[in-house]
């Protein structure tokens, strides 16, 4: 990597660590807020859906504009909307009390939108900056720093919970400014390559990528929408299970939910290093391998008895989903040239996000266990099967990639 793309890359890595606060932070103190406003779980899981489904849904527009008018242009307002609403759902819980929740969803509502202009256009970015397998292990490092957000921000949520309920709320206003001064003074694009296309020619180098790509970047989406819509769906029914089943305090809380998290982080980071050195078809066996972990820790959950054997279940995802993340971001950020990659990318991110919406409600369904999680695990071993017999690396990656 060149040593004048070092700081973008840093300040890159901050973007993910931020938006992935916007869940992963609240998932701890979800129990409080379902005490103190009097709500029930699928209520309560509503709160990760209002943020998730907007996000999912501007991804694609974010993504748009930003291959026509530049990443950071998009980035900047993005970061200061997604900040503006923790800010606002902190007000309307001081303000509203009880009567906060349908505030706290239009909040929430208004910090997804900023969301969706936020990591998949970082991703963007780096691929745009970084070229050939070195792109493998940069992005393995913004997954890592999505990871690490996801570690750390259980265990911050819980601690500024100790304070108030609605604390947390506030933090996302404290961090994500001054991420967007940063984005916007110190994160460099490539020179003089926002001469964008025409609409026209535009949308006929998409259909090209759909017509020779379009079955294997499917299935690719599908697989990220997967494991995140189990990872999420269980880390918020296992925070529910320790307030109510083991009486665990909100600290407590944070430290058991940060296990499946880390490990996930430095699955990931560790596994995007070696992946830059491997041959391209490891891809493949990366995904096979994760989706196989996420089935086998979803089917075991609902066996295993107490606390230890849970969570153990659930390192299983966090395990397996740091082997398919860094994977399937280097397939579908490589899979497309620099004026389109804004837009696919942030169609991954969009079915991303909608993985982390569906998630909570569905593992919040007053349904019979067993039956709940060995359907989402034959899922998943759908999936594995879709992406064994149709992902071909060799037709996705770029023909330096695959030497």
């Amino acid at each position: 990597m060149e040593k004048g793309l070092k700081p973008t890359i840093g300040i890159l890595a901050t973007v993910p660590f931020i938006m992935v606060l916007g869940n992963s932070m609240l998932i701890p103190v979800l129990p409080a807020i379902r005490e103190n406003l009097r709500l029930s779980l699928c209520q309560t899981g509503l709160l990760i859906t209002a943020f998730s489904i907007p996000a999912g849904l501007v991804i694609p527009f974010a993504g748009t504009f930003s291959d026509y008018w530049g990443r950071k242009k998009i980035m900047v307002p993005a970061l200061l909307v997604y900040g503006t609403g923790g800010l606002l759902a902190g007000l309307a819980a001081i303000l509203c009390k009880e009567a906060a929740y349908p505030w706290l969803l239009g909040a929430r509502i208004i910090q997804g939108i900023g969301a969706g202009g936020t990591y998949q256009l970082a991703m963007a970015l780096a691929g745009d900056l970084i070229q050939g397998k070195e792109r493998i292990q940069v992005l393995g490092l913004l997954e890592a720093a999505n990871g690490l957000g996801k570690v750390v921000s259980p265990l911050a949520g819980a601690a500024v919970a100790l304070l108030a309920w609605y604390a947390p709320f506030f933090v996302y206003g404290i961090l994500a400014f001054p991420v967007a001064l940063a984005v916007l003074l110190v994160a460099k694009e490539p020179p003089g390559r926002r001469r964008a296309p025409s609409i026209q020619a535009y949308r006929q180098s998409l259909q090209g990528i759909f017509k020779a790509k379009g079955v294997n970047l499917a299935v690719l989406f599908l697989a990220g929408m997967a494991v995140l819509f189990a990872l999420f769906g269980l880390l918020s029914l296992v925070s529910d299970l320790l307030k109510k089943t083991y009486h665990y305090q909100v600290f407590h809380r944070g430290l058991v939910i940060a296990v499946p998290v880390l490990i996930m982080a430095v699955t990931a980071y560790l596994w995007g290093i070696i992946l830059k050195r491997t041959p391209a078809k490891v891809l493949k066996w990366s995904l096979l391998g994760g989706l196989f972990l996420v089935a086998a820790g979803i089917f075991f959950f609902p066996v295993f008895p107490g606390p230890f054997l849970k969570i153990t279940a659930t390192a299983l995802l966090g395990l397996g989903t740091g082997f398919v993340l860094p994977a399937l971001n280097t397939l579908v950020t490589s899979s497309v040239p620099g004026s389109e990659r804004g837009l696919i990318t942030c169609l991954y991110g969009t079915v991303r996000f909608f993985g982390v919406a569906v998630g909570p409600p569905v593992f919040g369904l007053p349904v019979q266990p067993e039956g709940l999680f060995w359907s989402i695990a034959a899922l998943l071993l759908a999936v594995l099967l879709l992406t064994a017999f149709l992902v071909k690396p060799e037709k996705v990656l770029p023909a330096a990639m695959t030497k």
